[in-house]
């Protein structure tokens, strides 16, 4: 549920408040995760409180009541499969060592397991990639070669792609892409969403397919492509 920064702030706040009993400030938090403003922290701390994570605590300077932790951290459990780079951050616990991803191949002949990661945006960001919720048999006709994981779409800014609200989309893991693919970008390391990649000069340009939404462009060292999209799969009701 959680983004890497948001976990990494969370994990940060709580490791400051067993040490020292106290809070860190906005400067050390935004120090901490190498943020350029406090304007992200402060926009971490609000996505913290909304998930119910922290708590702020009226009319007290720095105060702050962490209320729970995500699972992993008191129990963390071994998974396989495709691990993107917005799951978990390293601050404030020892990463274990992850597999690297895989797609395994089904008794089934002709058909693989893939890995759905959780829920992306065809819309507005939200936080997307969680740990693995369940796998899903896809015809190795439709993935190819590579890493694969899936992840179901919320949002409608893709619709003239063909890519509807509660659609699940095939992703082949990488960190490339050519103009015109439809992509995971990963903004800020914060906020996950699909979108058509295009390069406007020196800047990268996340396109929906919507006209009621409008491109969105990033400086380069903004924006991480976190796979392309190869497949999609849509269930009727």
């Amino acid at each position: 549920m959680l983004t890497r920064k948001q976990h990494e702030l969370l994990l940060f706040i709580h490791e400051r408040m067993k040490e020292s009993g106290v809070p860190p400030s906005f400067d050390e938090m935004k120090d901490a995760l190498e943020l350029a403003s406090k304007s992200g922290i402060h926009r971490l701390i609000t996505a913290l409180e909304e998930r119910g994570f922290i708590r702020r605590l009226p009319n007290r300077a720095r105060a702050l009541e962490v209320i729970k932790l995500p699972e992993a951290y008191s129990a963390p459990q071994p998974r396989r499969g495709f691990s993107p780079s917005v799951i978990e951050g390293s601050l404030g616990k020892v990463q274990p060592v992850k597999p690297a991803p895989t797609t395994v191949v089904d008794d089934v002949a002709g058909s693989a397991s893939v890995p759905v990661m959780g829920r992306i945006a065809a819309g507005v960001p939200i936080s997307a990639i969680q740990n693995t919720t369940h796998e899903i048999a896809v015809p190795m006709d439709m993935i190819g070669p590579g890493e694969h994981y899936a992840l179901e779409v919320k949002g409608d800014s893709m619709i003239e792609a063909g890519i509807l609200d509660g659609d699940t989309v095939i992703i082949r893991n990488g960190s490339t892409a050519n103009p015109g693919d439809i992509v995971v970008a990963l903004v800020d390391d914060e906020e996950a969403t699909l979108k058509r990649f295009r390069r406007k000069g020196a800047s990268i340009a996340l396109e929906a397919a919507n006209p009621a939404y409008e491109t969105r462009i990033f400086p380069p060292d903004r924006v991480k492509v976190q796979g392309k999209l190869v497949g999609l799969i849509r269930r009727y009701h």
